[in-house]
């Protein structure tokens, strides 16, 4: 008697979906640095401006 057992994996939808998870992580980021940091309210601005500095991120 032989058994045959077979396994399907969808990688491509497993890949798909880290990218897109990627890309949102990456924008994201993006928003909190650019909105936040230029934000005219100063409490916000200086919040995200202390943070960029203790994280050695270049903003001036």
């Amino acid at each position: 008697m032989n058994t045959t057992i077979t396994k399907s994996t969808n990688v491509s939808t497993s890949v798909t979906k880290e990218k897109i998870a990627a890309l949102a992580s990456i924008l994201l980021g993006a928003a909190f640095i650019f909105i936040i940091g230029f934000s005219h309210i100063e409490v916000v601005h200086n919040a995200a401006h202390d943070t960029r500095h203790s994280a050695a991120f270049p903003c001036h």
